[in-house]
């Protein structure tokens, strides 16, 4: 009797952890920031894209596929040729993401790694077209205006595969060789024809300085030659005057220089 009770309630519980196994198969949990797309081995992929949470299935007929929809970083490098057949080295830096409802669409088309089949194609694509517009001056003048225009056609070409592109920018761009050469070679001639000017300026001030000052020392013997002609004897005698003045004040600076008044006698001029 105990033999049979045993052997029901293990055919019970057989029965339940079977059950529970195939419950356990058919749930699956679709994670935040997450949508699912099932597959089904009879019908294909179901155009319905799975929201959060946990959800059923058929078992070993249904697979889910599971989809990061949120944002993501990507930075694509590309080389290619300006209008003046420069080469310009690009890295663009895009922040993507796939649309949920056109998920169904990705996995027939392009799989689950839908990034790594389109990105680098769309963009090396789009640089190359925009690029090829603008000179090798303009890439670096008007750098607003060029990725504007990435932004435009890149957000254009990326919609038709079902990606929306958040942000779009320019992180890196570089020239070839021979244009950093030439650029640097004109900022050094520049740099010349300066240092020429200002070498050219600065001589044409001191010869500007040096006719002043001839004119002035002109105007200034044309003004001495009217006032001796004007004051005469006078003013010869005034200028010989301050003259003795200037002679008598050095001579009673110097120690071994000895006056005596006007009119004595001295032992010199006695008489012999």
């Amino acid at each position: 009797m105990a033999a049979r009770v045993f052997n029901s309630l293990g055919r019970v519980g057989l029965g339940i952890a079977v059950l529970g196994g195939v419950v356990n198969t058919a749930l699956y949990n679709v994670g935040g920031g997450h949508r699912a797309v099932i597959f089904d081995r009879f019908a294909g992929v179901k155009d319905v894209v799975t929201g959060e949470g946990t959800h059923f299935l058929i078992p070993w007929v249904q697979k889910p596929i599971i989809y990061d929809i949120r944002s993501r970083p990507r930075s694509v490098p590309t080389v290619t040729g300006s209008k003046d057949l420069q080469n310009v080295n690009l890295t663009l830096r895009i922040i993507f993401r796939p649309m949920a409802s056109e998920l169904p669409k990705i996995y027939k088309t392009l799989g689950i790694d839908y990034d790594d089949r389109v990105l680098p194609s769309i963009v090396n694509e789009v640089m190359k077209a925009v690029v090829a517009q603008f000179d090798a001056s303009e890439l670096i003048t008007q750098r607003e205006v060029v990725s504007q225009k990435i932004n435009e056609d890149l957000t254009n070409r990326a919609s038709q595969f079902g990606l929306i592109l958040d942000d779009i920018s320019i992180t890196h761009l570089t020239f070839g060789t021979e244009f950093t050469q030439a650029v640097e070679m004109k900022q050094v001639a520049q740099q010349e024809a300066e240092r020429a000017r200002f070498v050219v300026e600065k001589e044409e001030q001191k010869k500007q300085a040096a006719i002043i000052r001839a004119e002035g020392d002109s105007i200034g013997a044309d003004l001495l030659a009217k006032a001796f002609g004007l004051a005469g004897e006078g003013l010869v005698e005034l200028r010989r005057l301050e003259a003795a003045e200037d002679i008598a004040y050095q001579l009673s600076q110097a120690p071994n220089v000895v006056y005596l008044p006007s009119g004595q006698q001295t032992l010199l001029s006695l008489p012999h």
